[in-house]
């Protein structure tokens, strides 16, 4: 597989220390395509982490340091806003597992670091669901999408209830109860997930997946569920998350590769590392890599895979798009529905919201 690919946000990412040799031309585009794929301010990260940051010329240095902050308050406010969470849930007992930014936030991970926030998410049993629904909304979380169809979408097939939005603050906050939906074609066992969770040092009731099934978690929300939006940041999340766990054990590598069919996530895991060297330039053992082959499709879908992915997972920036971009991200958003429901509903559902939207438009 060949190294960072030619991205200016990725080469950005990974050759941090080059940057300071950059016109400003060419920091005109890092600037655009990090901002676009939500990684500003991990570049501001990584340049102070570097002791860079003050060698940037003033004009793009001025937007590092201004997203650097936003997601430094934004870090902060999730620490309170997790607190109110937790509070919220104190009289059901129900323990809660952190995923995502929140998890990476609140764990002191490196991943957390210039990362920026839309929601905050959780992981509940399923049978505690109820409970938990019932709790937040007396704390001041009401419900959303309130169309019969789409509570039916989410309480019936999905892995989780309809987003919650605070009242006051505004917050969002998404109740999982599961890894995959129910109706999957991957089914993740997300009870062995849970009950792997670690808690969280000097917070009550406050877990995080265990560090193989954290990796194996975002691999199956990029690879699974078809909305790439944020898939370079995603992307860049999963590359810290394998440098930081490979460097601090390792054992890692091998449990990793082993959880993956335990869980049966091969196959997300197999996309994750396939993808992370390919755009990022993750370092992969090569022995990891054979292991990790075990959740390879067959050569003709690999070959549409990297068609597709390649394209998609880039920067959502004009700069980095050609004109198979957009059927890219369409075919893997319609994967994704695909992947998680039955044909018939999967016809019914896509037409549904091709109405909607012509309708809205």
């Amino acid at each position: 597989m060949s190294g960072p690919m030619n991205v200016a946000a990725a080469k950005a990412l990974t050759r941090t220390e080059t940057l300071i040799d950059c016109s400003l031309g060419d920091w005109d585009i890092v600037i655009r395509q990090c901002r676009a794929a939500k990684v500003l301010a991990k570049l501001a990260a990584r340049l102070e982490d570097h002791g860079l940051l003050d060698l940037i010329p003033e004009a793009p240095r001025r937007h590092l340091i201004s997203a650097h902050l936003v997601a430094r308050r934004q870090n902060q406010a999730v620490e309170i806003e997790v607190e109110q969470i937790r509070k919220a849930l104190a009289r059901t007992q129900v323990p809660i597992v952190l995923l995502k930014g929140a998890a990476y936030a609140m764990a002191g991970l490196p991943a957390a670091r210039g990362r920026v926030f839309a929601d905050i998410d959780i992981l509940v049993p399923r049978e505690r669901l109820a409970d938990v629904e019932a709790a937040l909304m007396l704390h001041g979380w009401i419900g959303t999408y309130h169309d019969a169809y789409d509570q039916r979408y989410y309480r019936q097939w999905m892995h989780e209830i309809p987003p919650m939005q605070h009242i006051k603050r505004g917050t969002v906050i998404d109740v999982h109860h599961a890894i995959t939906p129910i109706t999957s074609r991957i089914r993740a066992d997300s009870k062995k997930m849970l009950a792997a969770a670690a808690p969280l040092p000097g917070h009550d009731r406050l877990f995080v997946l265990a560090p193989e099934d954290m990796v194996l978690h975002s691999a199956t929300h990029l690879f699974l569920e078809g909305e790439l939006d944020s898939g370079f940041r995603d992307l860049a999340d999963i590359d810290t998350l394998l440098t930081h766990f490979s460097a601090a054990d390792d054992s890692f590598w091998e449990r990793l590769t082993e959880r993956a069919v335990e869980v049966g996530l091969a196959r997300p895991l197999f996309y994750a590392f396939r993808y992370t060297e390919k755009i990022l330039g993750t370092r992969i053992p090569p022995r990891i890599q054979a292991k990790a082959a075990v959740g390879s499709p067959a050569r003709p879908l690999l070959s549409l895979m990297d068609a597709l992915f390649l394209r998609a997972l880039r920067p959502k920036h004009s700069t980095v798009a050609d004109r198979f971009t957009g059927i890219a991200r369409w075919m893997l958003y319609v994967r994704g529905h695909w992947l998680r429901m039955p044909l018939p509903l999967l016809v019914y559902h896509l037409a549904r919201k091709a109405l909607a939207v012509e309708q809205s438009g």
